[in-house]
Formats: C-alpha cells, structure tokens, sequence
C-alpha cells in the first residue's frame, strides 16, 4: 500500500482536527459517558470526513477505500476508544449497504444527512439472544399496507441513544431460510413505538450505547434497501468493511501503549536500575513492537486488495482476529510494567485496557472469525457450514 500526497493531506487534516476538537474533551466526555456526538459530527462533515468513500453526488468525496482507512487510522489516535467508534459506526458500519444499494429517495433522505453530519446513525443488527450469529435474530416486520410494522429489540447499538436513524436487520420473509429471511430497513427514530435504553460498560464509556424496543413500529415498505430478503447478504458485505475500520483505527493505541511503556520504565527506578534495563522487559517490549508492525502490513494489504476489488473476507477475519487478541495481549503486557500506576483511570494503557477489549467482541467474536478462516481453508466440518 503506497501513500499518495493525497492521504497525506487528508491524515493531516484528521490529525488536527483530533488534537483541536476531540482530545481536550475526552476526559469530560468519558466521565459523562456520552459525547456531543451532533456537533461533533456536523464539524466532520463540514470537513468531509464522513463520506470519503462515498459519491460525490451524495455529498462524499468520492475517493476509493483506502482514503476511508486512513481516516480510520488517523481516528485512532483520539485518547479513547468510543468516540472513533461512533464515528466509524456512521461511516462505515450503518452506511455502506445504503450506499451501495439504498433508492435514490433513501440515500437522499438519510445518506445526505448523514455524510454532512446533520444526522447521526446507527446499525441495528445484535439482540439480547443473537450477537455474533447474525443469522438468529428474530425482530421481524409483517406487511401492513403500504408500511412494514416492525416488532422486537436489538442490543449494544452504538449511538442508540442519540441516532435519527437506525439501519435495521428484521425478518421479512416468514417461510424462508434464516440467511434469505431477513432485509435491511431504514427506521427514523423518532418513529412512535421505539423506547431506548442506555447500556453501562467496563469501557468505551463515551460511546452511547443503546436496547432498543421496536412496538409496532410502522414505516413505510420503501424504506428497505435492496430487495427484501437481501438483508443478510448485504450485512455480511458491511461487515468487511466495519472489521476493516476496526483494525486500521486500533493500530495507533497499539504503538501508543508501547510508546508510553517505553517512556515510563525509562523513568521509574527499582532496585537500583529503570525498569528498562530489564532483559525481560526491553526484550518484551521489541517482541510485541514487532507483533504490531506484522499486524499493520496485513491490515493495509487487505485493504489495498479491497481496492483492487478482491473478495478479504479472509484477510478481513484475520485482521480483525490478530487485532483484537494483540490488543489484549499488549495492554495487559504493558499495564503489568506500569504497576499500581497502571491500574488508575486516568492511565493510557488502561484506558485502553478497557476499551480495547471490545475488539474481540464486537463485529464478530473472535470465534466467529475463526470458523470463517476456517471455511476459507477448508477446514470447517461440513456439519457446521
């Protein structure tokens, strides 16, 4: 993957505008648990930084998906871990089936707004009893007229609580199969019949997450995108691209976590030395500078292969796996070296102790990307394709 003048361009505006307007607030907003997530995304929309990979006739900047990922990398370097999920949730979680297969009237009514950051979306696709497997959820919409009338819950949906809109995966076709029961709909919030309910967590505590109710929600049957039945297929595709985000925007709080590492046992003295001269903790800390730099040459040559128009779900998995299992691995390698120092709040690596550790939960388990590389190896039983 060879950067151009342009990515530089676009990571320097991202840079600023992380260093200017999100990092002085992060601490407030974490304490709060929420952000001002309208103002913050009308600010990166007047930047064009929500549809960089979008049409320029919807409003994006119309640059392939490597330019999306160096946004997404750039994000990471925001001194916690749910604001850039919130944003990455509206550009390339909520956003792409809309894109890509949503009417011109729904990507006027919902994608416009969203690229501009005059509206806040969200993805509607977990339930209290169906999170990696996609396939078991049961909200579903019966045909009323002219309306799909909707009914059920969904679970851990980022901006839930704030989002005018929810991209939403329910059960459509009541005598087809699971994979070709569901569609995507796009739902206005302010739609009567849905309840919100805010979700507390151990981490990514600035990122509003949501239990949404759905009581006869009635909204109109061409609000679905694609074809009904198409839903399934269509979230799969979104995933790429999500756990693609997800690996490109977690690489910079690995550095960072080493880097502090790096800083603090170069200062602190124990028994007559710095920490640093310890074998086992310089010889540590290359091990895992060495893990982060394999881990970004696979990221950024799936995504250069995404461009190219390669099919990565493979390398997709893989990434999001290594990358959630390394967060995990160096967090906890480095709070050690930190001591009593690193179990405060206000510490770097744990705060990304905490909000890194969604990694290997969200957008598919680390188990569920496991049996998708094993299928693409062929080793997944037959039984449990």
């Amino acid at each position: 993957m060879q950067f151009t003048a342009e990515h530089r361009q676009l990571r320097d505006t991202v840079a600023r505008f992380v260093a200017e307007e999100i990092n002085p607030h992060v601490k407030d907003w974490e304490a709060a648990e929420q952000f001002p997530s309208h103002e913050v995304f009308k600010k990166l929309g007047d930047l064009g930084l929500l549809g960089v990979k979008y049409p320029e006739e919807d409003g994006g900047l119309g640059l392939d998906f490597s330019y999306a990922m160096v946004v997404a990398e750039e994000l990471g370097k925001i001194d916690c871990g749910g604001v850039p999920m919130a944003i990455g949730v509206q550009t390339d979680m909520c956003t792409p089936a809309l894109a890509r297969f949503g009417s011109e009237a729904l990507r006027k009514e919902f994608l416009r707004p969203a690229i501009a950051g005059d509206a806040v979306g969200c993805i509607g696709v977990s339930e209290p009893g169906a999170g990696s497997d996609v396939a078991a959820t049961k909200t579903w919409a019966r045909i009323d007229g002219d309306d799909y009338v909707i009914n059920g819950q969904k679970m851990w949906i980022t901006n839930g609580m704030k989002a005018d809109w929810c991209c939403l995966l329910v059960n459509t076709e009541p005598d087809a199969a699971p994979h070709k029961a569901k569609s995507l709909i796009m739902v206005p919030m302010d739609s009567p019949g849905i309840t919100r309910q805010k979700i507390h967590k151990i981490g990514m505590n600035s990122s509003d997450t949501a239990q949404l109710f759905f009581d006869d929600v009635r909204v109109p049957r061409r609000n679905i995108v694609g074809k009904p039945g198409d839903g399934f297929r269509m979230q799969m595709m979104q995933f790429q691209e999500e756990r693609l985000w997800a690996a490109a925007n977690g690489l910079p709080s690995l550095d960072r976590m080493i880097d502090a590492t790096v800083e603090y046992c170069r200062q602190r003295d124990a028994f007559g030395k710095k920490l640093i001269e310890n074998q086992v903790i310089h010889f540590r800390l290359a091990e895992l500078r060495t893990e982060v730099e394999l881990f970004r040459s696979l990221v950024w040559r799936a995504v250069e292969d995404y461009v190219n128009g390669e099919d990565v779900t493979r390398l997709a998995s893989m990434a999001k796996l290594k990358g959630g299992r390394l967060s995990r691995e160096i967090s906890d390698s480095c709070l050690q070296y930190w001591g009593g120092m690193g179990y405060t709040r206000d510490n770097i690596v744990s705060q990304f102790y905490r909000d890194g550790r969604l990694w290997s939960i969200g957008g598919g388990a680390d188990e569920v990307m496991l049996g998708i590389i094993c299928k693409y190896e062929g080793t997944l039983p037959p039984r449990l394709q």
